[in-house]
């Protein structure tokens, strides 16, 4: 059979391009934590960037002078590669990133993702997650099933887990989320009538 099964994302491009735009997003995740770009571009920059954070975890000077040749700006993130994200992720086999999907945020449509690094600063799931504990004690309700598992995912590899998602739930529950008035707008999906 010609051809076969691709082992990567070509992204229509040519293989420098490629190279050079995945090395890009890969700089922007470590500098930023998170970042926004298409679905399949996130999968392919997810890789690079388990690697790098393997490379990380290994710590010898083969494996600074890899991420030397990967990073845009390597003097300010081989420090912080080899220095905080190291220490967050030594107790962690593998999974140091997370790609969500979200609403397409171009007008062509394309399918949108955000890429982080998981246990951060900037954590989408710790922050859902803490927010809906908050609605769910605000309303009265019960810790569902999905929530109980969200909970113990955030908080298994991160020091002082549930000490900080607590903190995380009481400023969640202080902040007032207005109820979405979609009238005004024309699009049925939004509430609204055509």
């Amino acid at each position: 059979m010609a051809g076969g099964r691709l082992k990567y994302r070509h992204l229509n491009r040519s293989s420098a391009h490629r190279q050079a735009l995945l090395r890009n997003l890969v700089t922007s995740l470590f500098e930023h934590e998170t970042i926004s770009t298409t679905w399949h571009k996130a999968k392919e920059a997810q890789r690079l960037a388990e690697k790098l954070v393997t490379l990380g975890k290994k710590n010898t000077e083969a494996s600074k002078l890899r991420a030397h040749q990967i990073f845009y700006s390597p003097h300010k993130l081989v420090p912080k590669l080899f220095g905080p994200i190291r220490e967050r992720y030594l107790t962690r086999d593998g999974g140091y990133t997370r790609v969500l999907r979200v609403e397409p945020l171009k007008d062509d449509q394309a399918p949108s993702a955000i890429l982080e690094l998981v246990d951060g600063p900037k954590d989408m799931r710790f922050a859902m997650t803490a927010r809906t504990i908050a609605r769910q004690r605000k309303e009265g309700q019960e810790m569902n099933e999905m929530t109980k598992r969200n909970i113990e995912k955030v908080v298994r590899y991160r020091k002082n887990g549930e000490k900080e998602l607590e903190d995380m739930v009481q400023k969640m529950s202080k902040l007032e989320f207005p109820p979405r008035d979609n009238s005004k707008t024309d699009e049925r999906r939004w509430g609204g009538t055509v």
